[in-house]
């Protein structure tokens, strides 16, 4: 009887070992989560909140028939961007956000004053730079497909 004991205090169980690996991917992974960068996520927020944005106003585009333009504007104290639509020479906001979540974003259209999202299906390809502190993403379009987050071409 006593063998018996001595032989079942050697080591460990397979229950035991996998309970401290789950524990230690655990940890692993809630000490990956906590390092995530809060500006790239919070710029990664906004990106993906103007992308929705701007497909909805470019489906109301085309639906209406009536030119959409995305104005970012300069540091105001009413709105950080506009979703303008312009037709029979009327210009007039739709009503939709004109601020970003996070008040420290800043956005800028490469080549362009505004982005236009319409009527036509093809709306040629668009550049959108959004910076915050000192990360920056594009958002960009072919001018067929959504607006998506792309790889920055301009960086080093």
């Amino acid at each position: 009887m006593r063998r018996r004991r001595q032989r079942a205090a050697r080591g460990f169980t397979l229950i035991e070992l996998m309970i401290v690996v789950a524990l230690i991917a655990v940890a692993a992974g809630i000490v990956s989560l906590s390092l995530r960068d809060p500006a790239s996520a919070r710029l990664e927020t906004e990106a993906q909140r103007l992308s929705a944005l701007l497909e909805s106003a470019r489906a109301e585009s085309r639906v209406s028939g009536a030119a959409v333009h995305w104005l970012p504007l300069d540091v105001q104290a009413d709105a950080d961007f506009r979703f303008v639509t312009v037709a029979g020479g009327t210009t007039r906001s739709l009503p939709m956000p004109t601020r970003w979540l996070e008040p420290a974003v800043r956005a800028e259209v490469i080549g362009a004053k505004s982005v236009q999202l319409g009527p036509e299906p093809l709306i040629g390809t668009q550049r959108i730079v959004l910076r915050l502190a000192d990360r920056s993403l594009v958002l960009a379009t072919d001018g067929l497909g959504p607006f998506a987050v792309t790889v920055d071409e301009t960086r080093p």
